[in-house]
């Protein structure tokens, strides 16, 4: 067999291990026959044992810390060299996919796996950490795994409850965690250098250019409001069409706007309208009033806001000239986190090696990068999903673009671990 084939084989073979243990994970599940599994629930505890015998298998030193991170280190050249630290999420949505999250983990596991096998060490040490809870799902918190180890976990957490009434502290102590040392999964800052994750696309846009490779250029900022136009409500048989005040011709006319203008922004904005509500909501009576929520998301704050404005001035003139009124009260925004500029760099480099070209595209959904990058550079590498779908059990990757995935992020992390 020749060289180049020898190295397929091995690509192939690395990545159906991946394939099988996102097999062996999926099987630990709350729930028969879909894949649950919440913060340090039975399951959460036994995925962290199973991924620690892995790690350890890959040569690391293995831990779980004081939130409930698995983590494991493979050490550099030299004892105590800062860490490359790669890794996802083991925790789940209700009735998930088994690659969003758990793929991020498999992988890193055998980028280190093939060092150990060939008795090499870098400069830098790598870590491995295997999230307990970015999705939030039982709790309502989300990035609680990532915010430990960034030391900037609200002592307020511990009071929130489950859907059973169990607080977050009372979980800790049934799972055998001490809620008053939550501050020992801070790590230090000189501790870590940069921080690399893989994670499925969670869209179509690798797919559309048909590419198995993406590298993540930020992770969308948000701005979530509710909405308002109040008109005059009316009989619908009776009020001329030149005489009404109707609200939901007004919000109606906002929501072309918001597509229209949302496009010709671009810059990878988007805007949904994902709730909409007439009053008072009779066949036979015109709306007087009409809510509705706008959620608007984009890679960069200054073009997100900007739209957001000029959306919001579009309305207010639309209601002006409707003789009505329009107000908005904003109740969740939270920043774009870009990657570090160097760190794309690296990953832009890599995939181009394995697969010709690299695209560089946002991510729409949240991880927990969001976190880390308050205290350390990171970087995302996308891998296509079939169809773009997540969080659901129609997720779907191939063993071949598994591969190549290894491949960058095994190019990636050699060529920041070898930098003193």
């Amino acid at each position: 067999m020749s060289e180049p084939a020898r190295q397929q084989a091995q690509r192939e073979q690395t990545a159906a291990r991946v394939m099988a243990r996102a097999d062996e994970l999926a099987a630990i599940s709350e729930t028969p026959g879909a894949l649950t599994r919440v913060y340090l629930s039975p399951q959460h505890l036994q995925a962290n044992q199973q991924v620690a015998q892995w790690m350890r298998e890959a040569g690391m030193t293995v831990w779980q810390d004081s939130v409930g991170n698995i983590c494991g280190r493979y050490e550099g050249e030299q004892e105590g060299a800062p860490a490359i630290l790669l890794g996802s999420h083991l925790d789940t949505v209700r009735n998930a996919g088994r690659y969003d999250g758990m793929l991020g983990v498999l992988t890193a596991i055998e980028v280190v796996q093939a060092l150990h096998q060939q008795g090499r060490r870098l400069a830098k040490a790598i870590e491995i950490v295997g999230f307990c809870d970015e999705e939030g799902t039982r709790f309502g918190i989300t990035l609680l795994g990532s915010r430990g180890l960034t030391g900037t976990w609200p002592a307020s957490w511990l009071a929130q409850t489950d859907g059973e009434g169990i607080s977050v502290s009372e979980a800790m102590l049934q799972a055998g965690l001490d809620p008053a040392q939550i501050s020992l999964a801070a790590r230090r800052q000189e501790e870590i250098a940069a921080y690399l994750e893989l994670h499925i696309e969670q869209g179509p846009c690798l797919e559309q250019a048909e590419l198995a490779l993406g590298v993540v250029e930020a992770i969308n900022g948000a701005r979530r409001l509710n909405c308002c136009f109040t008109g005059e409500a009316g009989h619908a048989g009776t009020v001329p069409m030149s005489h009404r005040k109707d609200a939901l011709a007004a919000a109606a006319e906002w929501m072309m706007q918001i597509e229209a203008m949302t496009r010709e922004h671009g810059g990878n904005l988007v805007a949904t309208v994902g709730t909409l509500r007439c009053a008072p909501g009779a066949v036979n009576v015109i709306p007087g009033e009409v809510s509705l929520s706008l959620d608007i998301r984009g890679p960069h704050n200054e073009p997100l806001d900007a739209l957001l404005n000029a959306l919001l001035a579009q309305a207010q003139a639309i209601a002006a000239r409707r003789h009505m009124q329009f107000r908005a009260d904003e109740f969740y925004r939270i920043a774009a986190t870009p990657c570090d500029s160097g760190l794309q760099a690296v990953l832009r480099d890599a995939v181009q090696t394995v697969q010709g070209r690299s695209l560089t595209l946002p991510s729409g959904a949240g991880h927990d990068a969001i976190a880390i990058a308050e205290r350390w550079p990171v970087g995302m590498l996308f891998v296509r999903c079939k169809g773009g779908i997540s969080h659901h059990p129609a997720e779907s990757v191939t063993v071949d673009d598994v591969a190549l995935g290894i491949a960058a992020y095994a190019a990636a992390v050699g060529a920041l671990g070898a930098l003193g």
